[in-house]
């Protein structure tokens, strides 16, 4: 088969320079078979494989098989292909176990609702010959929210008073993008910081990666939310603050103040969440918002509706300071 591929490539890319030609795949189920030089054909469409995408969480990098980063060879353009993958785990958010699932096609489903809404990564879907729905995505020319922010180089008052107020501003429209796909009956299903990008060019958010799903009866639409909550005590925060990180930081703000375990995240749980008691300045109505999601909270958010007009509220605080 590499015969085939070489003569592919000085064909449809005669100026790349491919290292090793490998095989023509028309059936993906076996994702861990396809790597580099091989080509998957999709109707008449060319991708040639370059590498394996990567999970990059907590400081380790995981090889993402079933996620290929190509290069769409008719028109010799970067794409990223999301293969057919099933897996499934439990999920415990204080009282609520969550069962959540990966769904290609509920992806497939959400890629064709937000064709052409710059809010959302972009893409199309198209059927291997064994019928599994490989995702076409364009490729967010971007960096990660968390680490645009990470990468402010102020201190919180500073980076609160100056930089937050507009970092807030489109964190709301972020979450009425969300709002959007709840509106159509659609979960983004993996809400967390590395999934909402802040592109290049432009400055806009957009959201990547919709392929996750759960069941959660109590509240259909509540993982969604407690995500949202979870980026926006970052982004207050400008950290996820821990008392074990404090120490390493000498942050004496955060040592020197009175916390309660309510205090701490109802979904990770040495998160601190009532930033108030670490930053005074931060104000009541915001703090507000973020105690909804503290494991001493009697309410929680039961739709992003309710989110938003409590963070409305709290953006007109934070521009008064």
């Amino acid at each position: 088969m590499s015969s085939e591929v070489r003569e592919l490539v000085k064909k449809l890319m005669p100026d790349y320079s491919l290292s090793r030609p490998g095989k023509v795949f028309t059936d993906t189920t076996e994702f861990m078979d396809i790597d580099y030089g091989d080509v998957i054909l999709l109707g008449d469409e060319h991708y040639l494989v370059l590498k394996n995408e990567m999970e990059r969480r907590f400081g380790i990098e995981d090889p993402k098989y079933w996620v290929k980063r190509v290069r769409h060879m008719e028109s010799n353009t970067p794409r990223i292909l999301k293969l057919v993958f099933y897996e499934n785990f439990p999920m415990k958010i204080g009282p609520f176990e969550i069962k959540c699932y990966r769904s290609p096609k509920k992806e497939a489903r959400i890629l064709d609702l937000v064709r052409g809404d710059r809010r959302f990564m972009q893409g199309v879907t198209h059927k291997d010959e064994k019928g599994n729905a490989v995702r076409v995505l364009d490729i967010v020319r971007g960096r990660r929210l968390d680490v645009v922010v990470h990468k402010i180089e102020a201190d919180h008052y500073t980076y609160f008073h100056e930089h937050f107020p507009d970092i807030l501003e489109k964190y709301i429209g972020a979450c009425e993008a969300i709002r959007f796909l709840h509106n159509h009956d659609e979960k983004h299903g993996d809400i967390r910081r590395d999934h909402l990008w802040v592109e290049y060019d432009s400055g806009d958010y957009r959201w990547i990666d919709f392929d996750y799903a759960f069941e959660l009866y109590e509240n259909p639409f509540g993982l969604d939310v407690f995500g949202l909550g979870s980026i926006l005590v970052y982004l207050v925060g400008k950290a996820n603050i821990t008392m074990s990180c404090a120490r390493e930081a000498g942050m004496l703000e955060c040592l020197e103040a009175d916390l309660e375990p309510e205090d701490y995240s109802v979904v990770i749980g040495n998160r601190v969440v009532n930033l108030r008691k670490i930053y005074d300045y931060i104000p009541k109505e915001l703090n507000n918002v973020l105690m909804h999601f503290s494991s001493g909270s009697r309410v929680f958010y039961e739709s992003v509706d309710e989110l938003l007009i409590d963070m409305t509220a709290a953006l007109k605080a934070v521009r008064r300071l």
